[in-house]
């Protein structure tokens, strides 16, 4: 049995970032929806949460799992379920693009704290000034 530790950090949001999931009732559904949509599927999802337009996921990949495909699990199923139980008003759906970067077990708890704390955040900063982070941190171009 081979033993795997590889902690990737997850991010995507809402369809041209509509602020779909507006109250805190409906986050928090979505948030244990995916949680235990994933747990089903075998992936380690370690923590979630989110805001309006946008989800954080810290997940650990197994040895027979890659990003691409856990992404679209946790997305389709999840925008699937929101749609069928007419959750929010409009039809739900999630960007096609996301951002995933592989975090070192020594950041592991700071990026649990970063997920947790959402609301808090962007409180002082929208998804779009955290967005231009990412792409700057990361060096994504």
């Amino acid at each position: 049995m081979p033993f795997i530790k590889i902690y990737i950090h997850i991010v995507f949001s809402t369809i041209n970032r509509i602020h779909y999931l507006n109250t805190s009732d409906l986050g928090i559904n979505v948030w244990k929806h995916i949680k235990d949509n994933a747990a089903e599927k075998g992936i380690f999802l370690d923590m979630i949460n989110g805001y309006s337009d946008h989800c954080h996921c810290l997940i650990s990949l197994g040895s027979n799992q890659n990003i691409e495909k856990i992404v679209q699990l946790l997305k389709g199923e999840s925008s699937y379920w929101i749609n069928k139980n007419q959750l929010t008003k409009e039809r739900f759906a999630w960007q096609d693009e996301y951002f995933a970067v592989s975090i070192s077990e020594s950041m592991v708890q700071s990026v649990r704290n970063y997920i947790k704390n959402q609301e808090i955040h962007h409180k002082k900063k929208s998804f779009e000034e955290e967005y231009h982070e990412f792409m700057e941190k990361y060096d994504f171009r």
